[in-house]
Parts: C-alpha cells; structure tokens; sequence
C-alpha cells in the first residue's frame, strides 16, 4: 500500500467482500476452526482496533488458523523464513508526530498531528522454522453453559444498571439502563452474555461516559446502523477476551444492508468504527486506551 487512501481502499473492499457473502468477520474467526480469539504479534500481544478486523478476515479467507501474525524482520530474528511466494497482509500503525508551526501560528512553535502508516505482516503458517509454539492451534473457546462467576463478575464491574423482564434486549440513554429478558429466556448462557456485552457497549455512548455520536436519530437510519456496528464490534473484542462468541448474536439483514451502504460510501467508514468499538471495549475491560501499535511494529 502506498498511500492511506490505498489502505482504507483495501481493507474496506475486504469488509465488503465478505458482507457480500454474508460473512461477518467479526464473528467468522469462532465458527471457522480453533484459530479464535484475538490475533497475536510475535510477542504474544494482542493486536487492536481496526488490525483485529483485518486480520480476522484475512484469516477467514486464507483459512489461517494459527494466531500469530508477524512482519519478516520480525520472523527473521524468531529463526523462521517467509516462504517464496507468500503474500502478506497490511495492517496499520496509528502514531503521533511533531512539526514547526507556521510563522505567526499561537502555539508554542510546534504542532501534533496524527498519522496512520502501514506494515506488512505475515500468519505463522506462511513462515518456515519459527518455535513450535507459534504454529499450534488454538483452542476453541469452550461454551458457556451456565451462569459464569467471572462473567457476572465482569458485568459487574462495569457498574451498569441493568434490568430484567420482556422479550427484548435494549439499552435506554434517555434514563442511562438496558434492559434484557430474564437470562432463562436465552437459549444458552453464551447467548446471554454475548448479547449483554453488545448492549453494554452501546452504554458507552452516554455523554457521562464515552460520549459517542455516531449520527444516531432514529431506529433504520444511517447513524442507527452506525452505532449497531460499533456495537457489533465492540461485543466482538470484548468476547475476544473474555472467552465468548459473538457468532450466537443474531444477523440482521438490514443492519448488513446499511453498513454495506456506508462502506460504499466512506471508505474511512470501518476505520471509525473499529476505533470507536475499541475504545468502548477498553472501557468495559477498566483499561485505558492505548496506541494501535507498538512502535516496534515495522
């Protein structure tokens, strides 16, 4: 990729691709194989944001089931070697810079400004010779069955207000509550916790909290589906973590209708989201944001 118009190109036809299909790669990782989870660097870190998503769907249409991504330096110092003719895949750097301000600017002569770059980076089962740990395969996340203490636990600490009755799950930013059927009502535990921790991720849009706006008016418009992906997403890396599968979270085929609409639209469009799902995860999971990637990455 030479340039960031190239990336947001290449990752968003990626998306689009698979939507076509009606895959969501978001979700496909869990019922593809034991490759779940999230994605791991060479140093067993977990890959973020819009990097998840990418490789994620990378993975789902290589049918790479090992965790591990890496760039060749990186493969190089672990004692393996690229095969010949292997393709990469481009994922992106999020840093910061500094310049000289403009003559007559008010500021103390320098400016910060945000820039996104990219870096290649390659599955462990691409590249020869690296220790035997990076080509095992992961296991599946196990099914949750029944009420889970860590589970409950987590939930609890989010410190949202959540209430029980009906026959649908949804969240209340006018009095700041979700709602959810009584958890009997949900045809396993996993359903349960993998639909709480949507809707918590759409708690985190309160102006007390994350304050997002994604342009949400009214239930079908284009901010509306907007924020489901966020929250889609958001519930994805969260799982990711916590041992759940987003996959039991219903399609909605108009929900995949409008997203497909925007990513036409705003090749920019899944970069936000990734970055808006991420920060909500990070605040369900009490960590503060960090960097997309390390500066190590290249």
């Amino acid at each position: 990729m030479n340039t960031t118009s190239d990336m947001y190109e290449k990752v968003t036809q990626s998306v689009i691709r698979l939507l076509e299909q009606g895959v969501k790669p978001w979700t496909q990782p869990w019922s593809a194989g034991p490759g779940a989870g999230l994605p791991l660097r060479h140093n067993g870190q977990g890959y973020r944001g819009i990097n998840v998503l990418i490789l994620w769907a990378q993975a789902q249409e290589s049918g790479y089931t090992a965790p591990y991504w890496m760039t060749y330096r990186q493969a190089q110092l672990l004692g393996g070697q690229v095969r010949k003719g292997e393709r990469s895949t481009p994922v992106v750097y999020y840093g910061t810079a500094i310049k000289q301000a403009d003559a007559g600017d008010d500021t103390d002569g320098k400016q910060r400004f945000r820039f996104l770059r990219g870096f290649n980076v390659f599955n462990a089962e691409q590249i020869d010779g690296l220790p035997e740990p990076y080509y095992a395969e992961r296991a599946s996340a196990a099914t949750v069955a029944e009420r889970n203490p860590e589970l409950d636990a987590f939930v609890e600490r989010t410190g949202a207000d959540i209430r029980y009755g009906g026959g649908r799950a949804f969240y209340r930013i006018d009095h700041d509550y979700i709602q959810m059927p009584a958890f009997e009502m949900f045809g396993d535990a996993e359903k349960f916790y993998s639909t709480l921790c949507h809707e918590l991720v759409h708690l985190t849009r309160h102006p007390s909290r994350l304050n997002r706006d994604m342009g949400r008016k009214r239930w079908g418009n284009e901010g509306y589906a907007a924020e489901e992906l966020v929250a889609e997403l958001g519930a994805a890396f969260v799982g990711a973590e916590l041992g759940l599968r987003p996959d039991h979270i219903e399609d909605h085929a108009a929900y995949i209708a409008s997203w497909l609409k925007v990513l036409r639209d705003d090749h920019r469009f899944i970069f936000i989201a990734a970055a808006k799902a991420q920060e909500a995860a990070d605040y369900l999971l009490g960590r503060k944001a960090v960097a997309e990637e390390l500066a190590d990455a290249a």
